[in-house]
């Protein structure tokens, strides 16, 4: 069952199959998860490694273990992911979409760059940049508004950056790496929590006057290039009640 093209490791692979059926709603709360022994035999794995993979979606909150009864699904939103962490899910599994999610909303046009923005891509304020902004979505509603800052030198190499469409051939990243031949070999990544502006009320599609008094996720990527180019600042913006989690591997 498990994708050959996917790189991960088993465990990993079977989570993020039960992760996709959960977040898309296929696999609906109050299911029951096939025991251990029914994934070792379906997915022809160990035991301990079927063991595993429903400790990961019990540590990711998806699903929750019953004593006596089994693993059972759980309903609530998906994490939001960072700019960074779609980066690294599109190179092990060549999609930077999580489970569930879909895209829509593609904006992109060139515009003088904010002050931020032109300290994060090392340019003078008001230097013309592209900006790219996307919504994602799953079946609880906006995960996350993001948006890319992209120096506008790289729309002339690159036409459809500035288009208001889904990318063809690549991610952002990907093409401009592909046209300059400089891959990128740095990323610098913040992890901040803001109330909601009316701006971004506006972002997240509330009404501004009845936006949620809590705190979002504000998660920022800069990524740099083998000469130290900034190619790409991105800025994601987490739904209402969307936290930010992160899976690593630790070694001793």
């Amino acid at each position: 069952m498990a994708d050959q093209a996917d790189n991960r490791a088993p465990y990993a692979q079977i989570a993020a199959h039960y992760a996709e059926l959960i977040t898309s709603g296929d696999l609906q709360p109050g299911t029951l998860l096939p025991s251990i022994k029914t994934l070792s035999q379906e997915w022809s794995v160990s035991t301990a490694t079927a063991e595993k993979a429903l400790r990961k979606l019990r540590n990711e909150g998806l699903v929750r273990g019953i004593h006596g009864i089994g693993t059972e699904v759980l309903d609530r939103p998906a994490p939001m992911s960072s700019g960074a962490q779609r980066q690294d899910r599109g190179r092990s599994t060549g999609s930077s979409w999580g489970s569930g999610e879909r895209s829509d909303s593609h904006q992109a046009s060139v515009v003088s760059a904010p002050a931020e923005v032109a300290q994060a891509l090392d340019i003078k304020p008001g230097s013309k940049v592209i900006r790219r902004s996307r919504v994602y979505r799953d079946r609880h509603g906006i995960v996350a508004h993001s948006t890319s800052w992209i120096p506008a030198q790289y729309g002339e190499l690159i036409p459809q950056l500035a288009k208001s469409e889904r990318l063809s051939g690549g991610t952002s990243l990907q093409l401009i790496a592909q046209v300059t031949g400089r891959p990128i070999t740095h990323r610098f990544d913040t992890a901040s929590a803001r109330l909601l502006t009316r701006e971004d009320a506006e972002l997240l599609e509330l009404d501004p006057a009845k936006a949620p008094k809590k705190p979002v996720v504000v998660m920022t990527a800069k990524f740099v290039d083998s000469e130290g180019a900034v190619v790409e600042y991105g800025v994601d913006l987490g739904g209402p009640g969307r936290t930010w989690q992160t899976d690593s591997e630790v070694t001793q």
